[in-house]
């Protein structure tokens, strides 16, 4: 099949090969096209269409370029100021440490003289029963053998195979909860944390990123230190927890290790804030007249306790 020139300008003849698909992918431009096209270098647009354009984007571009220049000097005109103020954020921080930590031995040395004075006022067997029973529940000093757990975060930037159900590659507080409860069911008497010594009353919890033992901040690497009987460790070794860091430590990177502990000695935990409940009593006389009338204070629940328990 062969196309002829006809009343088109400069259109071109196209001859079609027998293999029409092999000529169509040969020559996919059609005719007309090519026409258009060298008409349109042979008449020229008008200037007015041609540079009509320009104007309106050379005006976003100065637009663009004034407001990236406002921006940056905003940003640079503020860096001064934020850096100014996390300094004085950072130093507020270590200035409160320091603090902390000074009073801290403070009262570590007022605990001393104190337990001087009680053990002098007394007696022996008495003072004996006393720092006995303070060793049992945290508030005393305590030395002796058992085991060190020490968990730490993966490395950062260490490529690792993340699990789907192991979680991340740091340490959570929930790891620290499950190990001191597996220490503690092993037969551990007393149990630290980074110095952090436990009781009947100690948290472990998060605030973000940070982990809290009785509200104070604790930082890897974490070590869990107990004080038990020789078997400790085998039994700690079988609990739930310390198959299943092993586990986390495996997938994740995540630092996770056991070792056998001599004259560990643990710090005495502070002392608690006791807080004792006592009824509110009215002077006003009570309807059945005679008795006064005693007001229940709320419970630990929330609720309100009957006042006809018993006494």
């Amino acid at each position: 099949m062969t196309e002829t020139p006809g009343e088109g300008r400069g259109r071109s003849d196209r001859v079609y090969a027998p293999d029409f698909l092999t000529e169509l992918f040969r020559n996919p431009l059609d005719p007309g096209y090519a026409d258009a096209a060298a008409r349109r270098r042979e008449r020229p647009e008008r200037g007015w269409r041609r540079w009509s354009g320009r104007p309106l984007s050379l005006v976003v571009l100065v637009v663009l370029g004034f407001l990236f220049a406002v921006a940056y000097r905003q940003t640079m005109a503020d860096e001064p100021g934020r850096s100014q103020v996390r300094s004085g954020l950072v130093a507020q921080i270590k200035q409160r440490e320091t603090e902390t930590d000074r009073l801290s031995e403070r009262a570590e040395r007022l605990r001393a003289e104190v337990a001087r004075q009680r053990a002098a006022a007394l007696g022996g067997s008495e003072a004996a029963r006393l720092r006995t029973l303070e060793a049992g529940t945290g508030l005393g000093r305590v030395r002796g053998d058992g085991v060190v757990v020490r968990l730490a975060d993966a490395p950062q930037g260490q490529d690792v195979v993340q699990g789907g159900d192991v979680g991340p590659s740091r340490v959570l507080y929930s790891d620290l909860q499950v190990v001191a409860n597996d220490l503690w069911s092993a037969g551990a008497e007393a149990i630290a944390i980074n110095g952090q010594r436990l009781t009947a009353m100690s948290t472990i919890r998060s605030a973000g990123q940070a982990i809290l033992v009785d509200y104070r901040p604790v930082t890897g690497p974490y070590e869990v230190s107990a004080i038990g009987p020789e078997e400790m460790r085998e039994r700690y070794d079988g609990s739930r927890s310390a198959l299943t860091m092993r586990k986390v430590a495996e997938e994740t990177g995540l630092s996770f290790g056991v070792r056998d502990a001599e004259d560990l000695a643990l710090p005495a935990a502070p002392e608690p804030r006791l807080r004792y409940a006592e009824p509110s009593v009215s002077p006003s006389p009570s309807p059945s007249g005679g008795g006064r009338s005693v007001s229940p204070g709320p419970s630990r629940s929330g609720t309100s306790p009957s006042p006809s328990g018993g006494g």
